[in-house]
């Protein structure tokens, strides 16, 4: 994958590409950002330009040994670990990303290097209940594979994808030898929720921040798409929020069941809430814990964008808000009970709930400690 396969981000690329010509390569790199932004493709486009021999004008040559096993993920160099399970394994059973590696890189190849948690977890097969880990006989893994010399490349690089997914044990396994690595070692962690990592594996690490996509970059993407509405074009590139991802789901309307689903909730949310009907909103909270896990964090996301469209149309700008349809309808009604007064702490309790589903906490409990208090803070402002 070289960088010119990446939709935007150029500063990001340059910075990158100068990075390397002037020798400045840190060991142990932390990618952080959304599939949807790049982070996972901006690596490994950062790695096979690191990794090819004839490399020019900012980018990799794509055309080298080197270049063609990186885009494929199969270089002998490029070790590759990322959260793995499998429904029905036996207890005790470690399941280690070599074995699931052939999915992965056709979901990968498949997907252009843009991939999702959800979109790999629903490649694994994972169901409601079940979610990707890295588990400590993967780190001990990692360490072996990177005590061999390099075949091929002048670097051996161990790639770690959604590192947030290993436990305690398997962090503290690999601190030493980010710390202290081989010689020509390079570690690539690829995050989405980085405040996830321990402390000390954050402060052993260089980060590398992958803002979210422009606007305007994703507005040519949609046409490039095939939306031929310029006024279209516009809106999905707003809604989208700076995600490549969404922005595909959107013209392909691939997530306009889901999207409907979390609306319908967020709309019996708010109503039941204002009308303080408190048995109704545990009944709600059941309805929300029997979502698949992904789901769940979709539809706080969804609840948080759609209280900040509400606020954005009480505070009277309407001309920034990024609804159509049946949810400029609602938002545009229930906007005067969401203001300066409570929109902080409602996002907050989204936050603290997003934070429990994304710990495996409890969803029945969570949902009904979210319900009552979001019911607690829905008045007229």
């Amino acid at each position: 994958m070289r960088f010119a396969d990446i939709t935007g981000q150029e500063e990001l690329k340059r910075h990158l590409a100068q990075s390397v010509e002037a020798g400045r390569i840190s060991h142990a790199q932390l990618f952080t950002g959304l599939g949807g932004s790049g982070a996972l493709a901006l690596a490994v486009a950062y790695v096979q330009y690191l990794c090819c021999r004839h490399r020019a004008n900012g980018d990799s040559c794509g055309e080298c040994p080197d270049c063609r096993q990186i885009a494929a993920l199969a270089h002998p160099d490029l070790h590759l670990v990322f959260p793995v399970n499998r429904q029905g394994k036996k207890s005790g059973e470690a399941m280690l990303s070599d074995e699931f590696l052939p999915q992965f890189r056709a979901l990968f190849a498949a997907r252009g290097g843009y991939v999702s948690p959800r979109q790999w977890y629903e490649a694994l097969d994972l169901g409601r209940t079940l979610k990707g880990m890295i588990s400590a006989r993967e780190a001990d893994a990692i360490i072996r594979k990177l005590s061999f010399k390099s075949f091929e490349a002048d670097y051996k690089t161990m790639l770690v994808w959604l590192p947030e997914t290993m436990n305690e044990e398997a962090s503290n396994k690999i601190l030493k030898i980010l710390e202290e690595p081989w010689e020509r070692t390079l570690f690539v962690l690829v995050s989405e929720q980085s405040e996830r990592l321990l402390p000390t594996i954050l402060s052993r690490t260089q980060e590398v921040a992958v803002p979210r996509i422009e606007t305007s970059v994703l507005e040519r993407a949609a046409v490039e798409k095939g939306v031929s509405d310029p006024v279209q074009a516009r809106n999905m590139a707003r809604l989208a929020g700076g995600d490549l991802l969404e922005l595909g789901h959107l013209v392909a309307g691939e997530g306009d069941a889901v999207r409907k689903e979390n609306f319908d909730l967020f709309c019996s949310l708010m109503r039941l809430s204002y009308n303080d009907k408190h048995l109704e909103l545990l009944g709600w909270a059941e309805e929300a814990a029997q979502l698949a896990r992904e789901q769940q964090r979709s539809l706080l996301h969804d609840a948080a964008r759609l209280l900040r469209e509400s606020f954005v149309l009480h505070a009277g700008i309407p001309r920034i808000s990024y609804l159509w349809g049946e949810e400029l309808a609602f938002c545009a009604k229930f906007a005067p009970f969401v203001g300066p007064g409570n929109i902080e702490p409602l996002i907050q309790q989204i936050e603290s709930a997003t934070a429990q589903i994304t710990q495996n906490g409890n969803p029945t409990i969570v949902f009904t400690h979210f319900a009552l208090s979001v019911s607690k803070l829905i008045k007229p402002m």
